[in-house]
């Protein structure tokens, strides 16, 4: 054997090795920074993208599914355009799951200072400010379908009333005040 094809020999198996440790550290740096992902970065990508979101509770006792092009996302919500003028407002903690997401993600913390602090409460008095004939999904099941009328720290109250109507003095059917733990989704439109 030469000593040139020996020495040829070791430098390929040293290489070998470099590039098989390089592999090792590279999926390991990538799982530990997926470790830092939030789910919020995982949907700002979809943006303008069709998913679909399985629910907890809603109209029904079991989850909830509903379809649609995400329009809008904050810290803990995300807003869905059905067909038609319909759109969808979904806390984050009646979220199960989500499909359609693209396989890449946003850059954690890298929402915006302005997005950070448009929280649900924030979006729901834009609805009472709109006076939105609307219906609301409860986690526990059931919907109540009227006008947002005030939001709390944590809760939002309703003026009860057929969704074609106003929160008029005479169909007024009853108020209620929600917890916003207790919201599986708001339909609007």
């Amino acid at each position: 054997m030469r000593w040139e094809d020996l020495f040829a020999d070791l430098e390929l198996q040293w290489e070998a090795v470099e590039a098989a440790e390089l592999e090792a550290e590279i999926a390991d740096r990538t799982r530990r920074e997926a470790g830092y992902l939030r789910l919020l970065d995982r949907l700002r990508p979809a943006v303008g993208a069709e998913v679909r979101c399985l629910l907890r509770g809603g109209p029904t006792a079991g989850p909830a599914a509903v379809t649609g092009r995400l329009t809008a996302l904050g810290v803990d919500w995300l807003l869905l355009s059905e067909s038609g003028p319909a759109e969808v407002l979904v806390p984050r903690s009646s979220l199960l799951a989500v499909r359609g997401l693209p396989t890449v993600s946003a850059q954690p913390g890298h929402e915006g200072r302005l997005a950070a602090r448009l929280d649900l409460r924030h979006v729901l008095r834009g609805l009472v400010r709109d006076r939105a004939a609307c219906a609301v999904a409860l986690l526990g099941g059931g919907q109540l379908t009227g006008t947002l009328l005030r939001v709390g720290a944590d809760f939002v109250e309703l003026a009860e009333h057929p969704l074609g109507g106003f929160a008029r003095r005479g169909e007024v059917r009853s108020g209620w005040t929600v917890p916003l733990e207790g919201l599986a989704f708001i339909r609007r439109g």
